[in-house]
């Protein structure tokens, strides 16, 4: 089992100058079929996944894997507990090929941004192209919560994070001076 720290933006002391570097970077695709290299990115992904019981989702750029790598939970189980094969979806080179409905705004949070929430607006329906974790082309739909969390991990593919959108932000009270700190650096 392979599993690895989550980077982060900042930590107490201020912004992460390396971490910050790997997020920011827009990810390459997986050749098709999935390489040995591939496999074991996937793996390591998974692996670091199922380690955590406080995740919707992880990308691979999250653990320094700049690779179009995504798993999350496939269904709106927020609560938190044990993790089964059919309980997550992983997706290679994820593609958004649909979008319907009204965009809707609610708050997220981010293992990357750790102890603030913003307001994002997401499509409440996608539909994906990718391959799933064994390389098989797919194509799936997702709704409401699950669609949400996809389109925050395809985010970090591209380097974008929850703190490029323009929607409220929010943070501990008892933090405010370190987040003043932050965002007038970033």
């Amino acid at each position: 089992m392979t599993e690895s720290r989550v980077l982060t933006l900042w930590n107490e002391e201020g912004i992460n100058k390396e971490d910050t570097a790997v997020l920011r970077k827009k990810s390459s695709e997986v050749s098709s079929p999935l390489d040995k290299n591939a496999r074991e990115s996937v793996q390591t992904l998974i692996d670091s996944f199922l380690a955590r019981n406080d995740a919707s989702g992880l990308a691979a750029p999250q653990i320094g894997i700049n690779k179009r790598i995504i798993i999350f939970r496939n269904k709106d189980c927020r609560e938190k507990g044990k993790l089964r094969p059919e309980d997550f979806d992983v997706l290679v080179n994820p593609r958004i090929t649909q979008t319907r409905g009204e965009k809707v705004t609610m708050t997220e949070g981010c293992l990357s941004c750790p102890e603030i929430q913003v307001e994002v607006s997401r499509f409440p329906e996608i539909k994906i192209r990718a391959l799933n974790a064994q390389g098989e082309k797919i194509s799936k739909r997702y709704l409401d919560y699950v669609a949400r969390v996809v389109q925050h991990e395809i985010d970090h593919l591209d380097g974008k994070l929850i703190v490029d959108y323009e929607g409220n932000l929010y943070y501990p009270k008892n933090k405010e001076l370190l987040f003043r700190k932050i965002f007038q650096e970033h």
